[in-house]
């Protein structure tokens, strides 16, 4: 049977990093990265290319759009994707991917590790393993994550330890599958077209707000000023703060008057938003315009509001397209 061609596309992260004077630092290349794996030949022929060598911290929603169009550009030449990448934003990029690279049949794989490669003890060779087994298998499809053995959907991924190797969980949705001992254990597989839809460009211009106690609207005022949307992480199932006779009401109020698009969410990791549980909720959802992110990941909300605005600015339009599902995003509804 005929290998599977990957292309394995480098952007940098601890995974291609080695120890300078100022830390870890990304260094090594894609092709450098795939020298640790020889054995990988007798799975798929691999393809190396390096779009750039960062520090996920310093990896913008600029960047998303260059690993799309690369992906895009090579399509048709390859049978599957494999992204490698930090590790402390690949959620975002992953999920930003997920909207530029819509119903792709073919699998768009993400991952990294805790550890440079070049370490004696690393998670790095394993998970560029399993990222290119699972890219090569013909079980996936879209943009998925795979660390640790977890295969998981693009939108739902998040970081949720910051040193261990199980450093990502899937919020919200089962995971895709498992990978074990280079053998993939499916459970679901993502619904995909037989073409693709790519998008190319994002707008970066959104904010997220975290509310903590005793926080001045004045923050959301300047954050809605400077950008086109914001999303405010509130507390438990949501809702706006009502000590300043309701100064956050008039500000968001305002934002929405001006233009701006608002997003309400929670901090709380699992289950999700219900702004119709309390009056600090219900008040906002029934007399403002505002969207609410229900069981999506706050890199979901993010990144699906970067490729709208990109295409839309209409409020009709935004609540639609924030609202229709994409890459199982958001299972709850309005």
């Amino acid at each position: 049977m005929q290998k599977k061609k990957i292309l394995l596309i480098g952007t940098g992260g601890t995974i291609a990093s080695e120890i300078g004077e100022g830390g870890l630092a990304p260094e090594l290349t894609s092709e450098q990265l795939l020298r640790h794996i020889p054995d990988i030949s007798e799975i798929c022929e691999v393809e190396c290319v390096q779009l750039f060598s960062l520090d996920s911290t310093n990896i913008q929603p600029k960047h998303w759009a260059r690993v799309a169009g690369a992906i895009r550009a090579r399509y048709r030449e390859f049978d599957g994707f494999v992204v490698s990448h930090g590790t402390d934003t690949m959620a975002y990029t992953a999920a930003g991917l997920s909207y530029l690279i819509q119903g792709s049949p073919k699998p768009i794989v993400l991952t990294g590790a805790q550890k440079p490669i070049g370490f004696e003890t690393t998670d790095s060779k394993q998970n560029l393993r399993d990222a290119l087994t699972v890219a090569s298998s013909g079980e996936m499809a879209g943009v998925v994550l795979v660390f640790n053995g977890k295969i998981i959907m693009g939108t739902r991924a998040r970081k949720t330890r910051s040193k261990s190797f199980e450093a990502f969980s899937s919020i919200n949705y089962p995971l895709l599958g498992m990978v074990q001992d280079g053998r993939i254990i499916r459970y679901i597989r993502p619904e995909s077209r037989a073409v693709p839809q790519f998008y190319d460009t994002v707008n970066p211009k959104v904010a997220l707000m975290k509310l903590i106690p005793g926080a001045d609207c004045d923050v959301a005022a300047y954050l809605l000023e400077r950008n086109d949307a914001l999303i405010i992480e509130s507390f438990g199932v949501g809702g706006l703060p009502t000590y300043k006779a309701g100064d956050y009401y008039e500000t968001v109020k305002a934002g929405l008057e001006a233009g701006k698009t608002v997003v309400m969410t929670t901090q709380v990791e699992n289950e999700g938003s219900d702004l119709s549980v309390y009056h600090v909720g219900t008040n906002i959802k029934r007399n403002l315009p505002i969207l609410e992110a229900y069981d999506m990941t706050s890199e979901a909300v993010c990144a699906k509001l970067m490729w709208i605005l990109a295409q839309t600015t209409d409020r009709a339009w935004v609540e639609e397209l924030f609202y229709t599902p994409v890459a199982c995003d958001i299972l709850m509804g309005r």
